[in-house]
């Protein structure tokens, strides 16, 4: 009974750490490339040339409700007043990658 126990805990912890959102992590080197070449003629160095107090600093991110992944992700994919949206010009994978990035260099202070 035992060595049942500890093969189910072993089989729930393989199974934990396969699905966990570590595995599925994002990619924030490849989100700075993915930046550079769309965002940042816009928001270079974390700056809003088009909405000066919304920029991508982190205490502008939290002011405004964005210092999440699952907020800059939406904000890329469908866009807001003047952003554009990027559905159909990145992929799924590179706007997540693109979040990565931006919440790092939020955190660094850009």
């Amino acid at each position: 009974m035992k060595k049942i126990f500890s093969i189910l805990l072993l089989g729930i912890a393989i199974f934990t750490f396969a699905f966990s959102n570590s595995a599925l992590a994002a990619d924030s080197v490849n989100g700075a490339k993915v930046f550079s070449a769309n965002c940042a003629s816009c928001h270079a160095g974390g700056k809003n040339l088009v909405q000066a107090n919304k920029t991508l600093k982190k205490d502008a991110l939290e002011q405004f409700g964005m210092y999440s992944a699952e907020a800059i992700i939406a904000q890329v994919t469908k866009g807001k007043s003047a952003m554009p949206a990027f559905l159909g010009r990145l992929k799924p994978d590179q706007i997540e990658d693109v979040a990565a990035y931006v919440l790092e260099q939020a955190d660094k202070g850009w």
